[in-house]
């Protein structure tokens, strides 16, 4: 029987989760792909550093070239992140005629196209399973089993930090930097949290699930990007008031070749589908002309969740290698679609402001409001404290660019004193 050799960039989380999901499941994959895969080379940083003894000592190596010059080794595995020195090792893979497996959605949503580019060059597969969504199967859907719709929208819940924290501000009342604090102190947040608290993380990955579902390059730079940072235990009241979760969402959609990818909080309807998805969980919620609305959730990172979708990766290169299958096309993008900034989108919006309490304020703002084709759908008004009021408003459908003018103006009014929160609202599905 013909082995199929494994070398592995980096030895990380996700990398022993490889290893030690293709020894558990070893003799499933073996009559799976009708080969043995063995895992030939691991490249690490420090190969003196103590590793979970699932990692073979005499697997170690601190040079690359005993991976990508080594002509028996069919397939490189880069599960080490970052965009240096991932783009350098996958491109000399590629073009020494090895397969590559990632799991890196920053090089993927940066320089996808240049990866794609080498790979079709040499005739050999660069699959990416594992860089969006860590277990939940979603690229190969996208890819193939939707390939025979025409999808319309792509949203999701694909950053379980930010889900986390928004789910304990939801459910205890807490305020953003006490959950944050707590999210570290459970290890869901990073020392440094600001890729994902910022809308980062998500960003790189709802521009990779865009450029498959709209079959055109949509890039982590085309991404509007807003975090949850400014969102306060009051935000949240108010958002249960009005039968809504707040939920940091990636969402990408097409109408007229139009093609709109962005990352902000938004407050979603409790009868959506993605409002009961809690706590570090992730979901992405598909929109089809023929299948309808499906969602694919699931945990979305972690150690075995991500090894299985590499692993299903390795798996499949593995029996086209066993075959002679014609590696298939990596890049989907062949159409060439406008992609909209964020101020042309169209949205309703949650707006929470301090004013002054006395007569005329309301009508000032409103004829603000009437000036730039800002309409209100509906308002509730409570005193805020002596002399103060708080307004809390959801607008119809608008313009992002008129919104931004619009409020531009008010928070200069003198009656007004704070523009505390400008959220965008989720329609229903």
């Amino acid at each position: 029987m013909k082995t199929i050799n494994i070398g592995l960039l980096g030895c990380g989380t996700v990398g022993t989760g490889v290893v030690r999901l293709l020894l558990t499941n070893e003799v499933k994959h073996t009559q799976y792909a009708q080969a043995k895969m063995d895992v030939k080379r691991i490249l690490v940083s420090d190969s003196a550093k103590k590793r979970d003894p699932v990692i073979r000592p005499e697997l170690l190596t601190t040079n690359p070239d005993d991976i990508l010059e080594d002509p028996s080794i069919d397939i490189v595995v880069e599960v080490m992140g970052g965009t240096g020195l991932a783009r350098e090792y996958i491109l000399r893979a590629l073009r020494a005629g090895k397969n590559v497996v990632t799991a890196n959605k920053d090089l993927m949503a940066q320089e996808g196209e240049e990866l794609f580019r080498e790979a079709a060059r040499y005739d050999v597969d660069l699959l990416f399973e594992a860089s969006v969504a860590g277990g939940i199967p979603i690229i190969g859907p996208l890819k193939n089993s939707l390939a025979g719709n025409r999808i319309t929208k792509v949203m999701g819940i694909i950053n379980g930090t930010t889900n986390f924290i928004l789910t304990k501000m939801y459910e205890d009342g807490s305020e953003f930097e006490d959950v944050l604090k707590l999210s570290q102190e459970l290890g869901y947040a990073e020392t440094d949290p600001t890729a994902d608290i910022e809308g980062w993380d998500a960003g790189r990955k709802i521009a990779i699930l865009a450029s498959i579902a709209f079959n055109t390059r949509v890039t982590f730079k085309d991404v509007y990007m807003e975090g949850i940072t400014r969102i306060s235990s009051l935000d949240i009241e108010y958002a249960k008031k009005l039968n809504c979760t707040i939920k940091l969402v990636g969402r990408a959609s097409e109408r007229d070749g139009q093609v709109e990818a962005r990352v902000h909080p938004v407050l979603l309807s409790l009868s959506h589908p993605l409002a009961k998805v809690d706590g570090v969980y992730n979901a992405v919620y598909v929109e089809g002309d023929a299948v309808g609305d499906v969602m694919f959730q699931g945990p979305g990172a972690g150690e075995m969740p991500t090894a299985s979708a590499v692993v299903g990766d390795i798996l499949s290169v593995a029996r086209n290698e066993i075959k002679g299958v014609t590696p298939r096309e990596n890049c989907s993008c062949y159409d060439r679609k406008e992609i909209l900034t964020i101020d042309r989108t169209v949205d309703k919006y949650f707006i929470r402001m301090t004013v002054v309490d006395r007569p005329g304020v309301l009508s000032q703002i409103s004829g603000v409001f009437g000036q730039k084709d800002v309409s209100i759908d509906s308002l509730i008004q409570t005193k805020h404290s002596e002399g103060s009021a708080e307004l809390a408003l959801i607008t119809d459908d608008v313009i992002d660019a008129n919104l931004r003018s619009a409020l531009d103006e008010i928070q200069h009014l003198e009656p007004v004193m704070a523009v505390s929160s400008v959220i965008r609202v989720e329609k229903d599905s």
